[in-house]
């Protein structure tokens, strides 16, 4: 729907969709960022994460990725981390995905609702990209299924707070992208999704 309806958006439009989308992603990436309570271990999940990331080479990959699929270059790897980050950061992704693998996904459903419309928006300004986020989004609320199906309540209060302000923080990478103001390689920071919970569990 929202490819469709980007085609018949004029140039003008899209880019103020764009802007517009930018800077509530910005407010949205502040807002999540300053639920952060543990700041050290938010720091150094970030610091280690570009680090891995970067070593590993994900934007590169995510590059080619979108490239391949979408023919979308630069746009649409823009596209696919803007989406996925928007998606998955959140207590509602986190609780709704183990709460998934427990056998209720109420909450998950509920929550597709609102990424379900957010993606028209996201898809009109920002093209193919943002369906491949669905790759990513399989991947990674997809292991947090298999977690709570095989562990059950998996991840403390204190990581999914960390989870949720290192998100935001790499939300507010996503505006300065999106507003052009400062091409942040947020790809290369995604493992830090991955590292905050464990060190908000072991670091103040």
């Amino acid at each position: 729907m929202g490819l469709a309806l980007g085609k018949r958006v004029p140039e003008r439009l899209t880019s103020m969709l764009t802007d517009a989308i930018g800077l509530f992603t910005l407010y949205l990436g502040l807002s999540l960022a300053l639920k952060t309570e543990r700041v050290l271990a938010a720091l150094f999940s970030l610091l280690l994460g570009a680090a891995l990331g970067s070593a590993v080479g994900v934007e590169e990959k995510l590059e080619s990725l979108a490239g391949r699929l979408a023919r979308g270059g630069s746009r649409a790897v823009e596209g696919m981390i803007a989406a996925f980050l928007t998606f998955c950061v959140g207590p509602m992704t986190v609780v709704g995905s183990i709460l998934d693998g427990m056998g209720d996904p109420s909450v998950l459903l509920a929550k597709s609702v609102l990424d379900g419309t957010v993606s028209v928006a996201y898809a009109a300004s920002m093209g193919a990209g943002v369906a491949l986020s669905a790759i990513l989004l399989l991947a990674f609320q997809g292991s947090l299924a298999l977690l709570g199906a095989v562990l059950g309540n998996f991840l403390p209060e204190p990581g999914v707070t960390a989870l949720t302000g290192v998100g935001g923080v790499l939300l507010l990478g996503v505006g300065l992208r999106l507003l052009k103001l400062k091409q942040v390689r947020v790809g290369d920071a995604l493992p830090a999704l991955l590292l905050a919970p464990a060190l908000a569990l072991a670091l103040p």
